[in-house]
């Protein structure tokens, strides 16, 4: 009799709690799922770089390796671009969030205006980054620069390998996470959020996106900075 009164009670009635930690959607929650065994991957690749790093006697100093700048020929200016890149893609992190907000109060135009922002951002970080391979690559034929296989830094070859793996593999994350926003921003555009009732899709979205840039900031540590 008390085993049927009790499956008889709602949910809530026997939480009786407040609301529930676990009050998320499926999608929600797959997409937590992911970025935790994409946390995973990017884990065991810095952790590779860091053990490779400190297991060679000799490593490039970040301050020598990343000083250029487009259109300063022969500038010196250490971490400058690479700082501007961490500018652009936090910047575009706060353009997303602003997305969230307004898809919260079902403001399809701003959720628009916000997400086309952050996509922006985006490719503008791309583009950096472009310039940065660019300029690394053809700088090892002229005393500053790396490729695959070799540097003008006097690191082993493996500092060149796991920059440009490392990068890269951020770099299409961003770049998946761009082509997802600029779905996401057409969609929106199209109303078929506001007929769905709830812009959670562009939550998710932003939680991918917050991730990729969660992500540079150890990348730019270990990288740039150390």
């Amino acid at each position: 009799m008390a085993s049927d009164t009790l499956h008889a009670a709602s949910a809530d009635e026997q939480w009786g709690g407040g609301r529930s930690p676990f009050n998320v959607s499926y999608g929600k929650l797959m997409m937590w799922y992911f970025l935790l065994s994409d946390a995973f991957t990017f884990s065991a690749l810095l952790i590779s770089y860091g053990t490779i790093r400190f297991m060679s006697p000799t490593w490039a100093d970040p301050n020598e390796v990343f000083n250029g700048m487009p259109f300063i020929e022969n500038a010196n200016l250490p971490l400058g671009f690479v700082s501007i890149m961490t500018f652009i893609l936090i910047l575009s992190s706060v353009f997303v969030v602003r997305a969230v907000q307004e898809g919260h109060m079902m403001n399809k135009a701003g959720v628009v205006k916000w997400m086309f922002l952050g996509i922006l951002g985006g490719a503008a970080f791309l583009g950096c980054q472009a310039w940065e391979w660019t300029h690394l690559i053809h700088g090892a034929d002229h005393g500053h620069g790396m490729t695959l296989y070799r540097n003008t830094f006097g690191a082993p070859s493996s500092f060149g390998q796991l920059f440009f793996l490392i990068t890269g593999f951020h770099g299409f994350h961003v770049f998946s996470g761009v082509v997802l926003n600029i779905i996401i921003c057409i969609q929106a555009a199209a109303g078929v959020f506001e007929r769905r009732g709830h812009y959670e899709m562009v939550e998710k979205i932003g939680l991918y996106w917050h991730f990729v840039d969660l992500v540079w900031v150890f990348v730019f540590l270990c990288f740039y900075l150390l």
